[in-house]
């Protein structure tokens, strides 16, 4: 058995890794953890104002401390639900003392410092750290990921953009002079639980923000080694993501190339599947860990449909993914 701990376990993400680490045959959660001022601090996790759904299910207190000394030796797994920069601060505490890390922030995403000066706004001081991290886009990295102490789980986003693209990338189907165009609408959750005024269900109005500004936008196109213009939406709904991609095809490219192509990649990947003859909605796979991908093409122009869970394939069942990866389990333990 593994022995894991689960840092910003309040969290949106942080609750889905519980529910799946607690049912997970060779995982045992030793702490639930919280900021040492968080409001949350002493309750259980399945408190009726956190997550009653958890009753009976996961009933373990959350730990509010920023001191890991008396849980350390004990640790073999660490997961970072947490803030960029609180895990930009703790994760070489674990890694330094064996641990494998899996970050569900942004704090190791891109092996560039400059990144997080110009779209975090803050000095990456672990460059050593930042070197060695694995992105953690599971289908893509599986060989990285099985040998990586500090794996960087994809932004919710970046995998619903990605996952349809790469195929595509990959087999030079692409015109690559006319940027991919990807409108990606996400729920609610995806700003995370802590409350504001412009995230209340009652206020929210669909629309875009970020415009050419989102750091999610470099982190897509650093991995695909593709530009791309993205624009984020936030949705009156509260779970999951449609990523909408518009991209022209090289001349003589066919739908049957297409198709090809994404199940020349995904054909023996679990969770992520491909139609054929239709596309996703979003409701195929909220409360599920699956990306669907579905596309039409005209002419040359392509139109590519992802849709996910923000909170399960866009960030918990993602690292759960990994970590399963990682030690040698089947890929869907816990999450199928």
């Amino acid at each position: 058995m593994l022995k894991a701990i689960i840092v910003g376990a309040s969290g949106y993400a942080g609750a889905k890794l519980a529910y799946y680490l607690n049912k997970h045959p060779n995982i045992d959660i030793i702490a639930l953890t919280v900021s040492e001022n968080s409001q949350d601090g002493g309750k259980c996790i399945s408190d009726r104002d956190l997550y009653p759904q958890l009753k009976g299910i996961v009933d373990l207190p959350l730990i509010a401390t920023n001191d890991y000394s008396s849980l350390i030796e004990q640790v073999d797994v660490v997961f970072l639900a947490t803030d960029h920069l609180v895990s930009h601060n703790i994760a070489p505490y674990f890694l330094e003392r064996g641990c494998t890390v899996i970050d569900l922030s942004g704090a190791f995403r891109v092996n560039d410092t400059s990144f997080y000066e110009q779209y975090y706004g803050f000095e990456h001081q672990h460059k050593t750290w930042l070197e060695q991290a694995v992105y953690g886009l599971a289908e893509w990295n599986y060989k990285a990921i099985k040998q990586a102490q500090l794996i960087a789980v994809p932004g919710c986003y970046p995998t619903a953009s990605q996952l349809p693209l790469k195929p595509l990338i990959e087999e030079d189907l692409l015109d690559k002079t006319q940027w991919p165009v990807i409108n990606a609408v996400s729920g609610v959750s995806g700003a995370g639980r802590k409350p504001s005024l412009n995230n209340l269900f009652c206020e929210v109005s669909l629309h875009a923000y970020g415009l050419f500004t989102h750091r999610h936008q470099p982190e897509i196109a650093t991995h695909l080694r593709q530009d791309v213009i993205f624009t984020p939406h936030l949705g009156s709904f509260k779970q999951g993501i449609h990523a909408t991609i518009t991209c022209l095809v090289k001349e003589g490219v066919t739908s049957d190339d297409i198709l090809a192509a994404l199940n020349k990649y995904y054909h023996n990947k679990p969770l992520v599947r491909i139609y054929q003859k239709d596309w996703p909605a979003l409701k195929s796979v909220v409360g599920l860990p699956f990306c669907d991908i579905g596309f039409a093409l005209k002419g040359r122009h392509l139109i590519l449909i992802a849709v996910e869970d923000n909170l399960l394939k866009g960030a918990a069942a993602q690292a759960v993914q990994c970590m399963n990866i990682r030690f040698g389990f089947e890929e869907t333990t816990s999450l199928l």
